[in-house]
């Protein structure tokens, strides 16, 4: 048998889904514990190692070529899955590691390596039952370590929602715990995207009342907040790995909120000054910008509307 039907065998006895019974699972497996065509299983390693690296410990080793558009479903439909089954982590040098982060990585647990060392030995089923006994308990403990590096955001008093980890979720807790209270009070927070669970968070209730019906979180912005005294819906942009408010995403926004009856006004958030420089040429006129780590000030994009003394 090939290193990978040995490798496919292993996860069928490793209690993977028929879903992950296949190739490309097997190649996630072998990365994962180094082991080329010729090498004994009893030698096997645990790196830690990215889904691009995976991918070319593939191409380089067993001569299967992926195409880069494929990273994702690696990730999705084999990696993913190995994480939630106990026998690889996510992570595990940086729990607190974006993700969306380049620099994401996995690693096999120290239980499922001592079950592909004993494979074809005469200790492999003692191994396996072992693994099988704390497996379920292994894939709670990873996940409530990924759990701990989440984000807390408190949205109303005494009720809160987690974010995934990383600078793009902080600059949205900063938003909802600085921004809003100053410059939105008592307006009420229709949506906050996050990176990982894609709707972090929806209000129904909110959206339905001013008539928004919105399946497309890919276009929306990162939080949604609304004010009904003033009909202002505020479309905001957390700035962090993807850009501000520009005239292209202006008009995708109003496109998106075309039906609202309600004034749109486009913020795009920074931590910082400094990251605004690097976008400073890219925002759109008829625009607002804040930035976190001077949350008392904005700077408006808008021409005259605001030219005038603040005092004699």
């Amino acid at each position: 048998m090939s290193k990978i039907d040995d490798a496919i065998k292993l996860l069928i006895d490793l209690g993977m889904p028929r879903g992950q019974q296949n190739d490309r699972t097997a190649l996630c497996l072998l990365a994962l514990v180094d082991i080329q065509q010729n090498d004994n299983w009893n030698s096997a390693k645990n790196p830690l190692i990215g889904i691009t690296p995976i991918m070319e410990f593939s191409a380089k080793y067993y001569q299967k070529k992926y195409a880069p558009n494929t990273r994702e479903t690696f990730r999705r439909f084999s990696m993913h899955q190995l994480v939630e089954a106990g026998i690889a982590k996510y992570n595990p040098d940086d729990p607190g590691r974006p993700v969306n982060s380049p620099k994401a990585v996995y690693q096999i647990t120290d239980e499922a390596l001592a079950v592909v060392r004993s494979f074809m030995r005469y200790d492999y089923s003692r191994a396996l039952s072992l693994f099988m006994k704390k497996g379920k308990t292994l894939a709670e403990k990873y996940a409530a370590e990924r759990e701990q590096a989440m984000i807390p955001v408190e949205i109303a008093s005494g009720r809160e929602i987690k974010l995934s980890p990383g600078e793009h979720s902080e600059l949205i807790k900063a938003i909802i715990n600085d921004f809003a209270p100053r410059y939105m009070p008592g307006s009420t927070l229709v949506y906050i995207g996050d990176t990982e669970e894609k709707w972090g968070y929806f209000d129904n209730e909110a959206a339905s009342d001013i008539g928004l019906d919105i399946n497309e979180h890919g276009k929306m912005p990162d939080v949604v907040l609304y004010d009904r005294k003033r009909k202002w819906l505020v479309l905001i942009e957390s700035v962090t790995s993807h850009g501000p408010v520009d005239s292209k995403r202006s008009i995708e926004l109003k496109r998106l909120f075309s039906k609202i009856d309600s004034y749109l006004i486009f913020v795009s958030a920074f931590p910082s000054r400094s990251y605004m420089n690097r976008y400073l040429g890219d925002i759109a006129w008829e625009s607002e910008v804040w930035i976190a780590d001077n949350p008392s000030h904005m700077i408006h994009f808008n021409g005259s509307k605001f030219l005038g003394p603040y005092s004699k």
